[in-house]
């Protein structure tokens, strides 16, 4: 008998080896953002915690930080860089990004339960 959790675990495995989405393309920095729309709940309670303590900036660059990759699902950024990425990255560019990643998963997430 399979037990909840690895029914569970097995359909998020699916969810973050699923298609990337994207890309958005950056071309003030001249590349192509990916990303998958799941995170972990890991990830979700550090941008939930810097909301929480109302450093909302932050937390849209530890969003960027998390999910952009590049066309093969590699990391464009590590944690290591969000200080840098506070002071010496044109904000407007980080929120065009983190704002098109989020219409693009509604867009396909209604294409989605309109063709079912």
């Amino acid at each position: 008998m399979t037990k909840a959790i690895d029914r569970a675990t097995a359909h998020f495995k699916h969810l973050l080896s699923s298609e990337l989405k994207g890309p958005i393309k950056v071309p003030e920095w001249d590349l192509d953002v990916y990303w998958h729309p799941s995170s972990t709940l890991a990830e979700e309670a550090v941008v939930i915690e810097l909301q929480r303590d109302g450093k909302s900036t932050e937390a849209l660059v530890m969003t960027l930080i998390q999910k952009a990759k590049d066309a093969e699902g590699n990391k464009l950024f590590e944690p290591s860089d969000k200080l840098r990425m506070m002071r010496a990255v044109d904000p407007k560019v980080i929120l065009k990004i983190i704002t098109e990643m989020g219409t693009i998963d509604d867009e396909q997430e209604e294409a989605e339960t309109l063709g079912n």
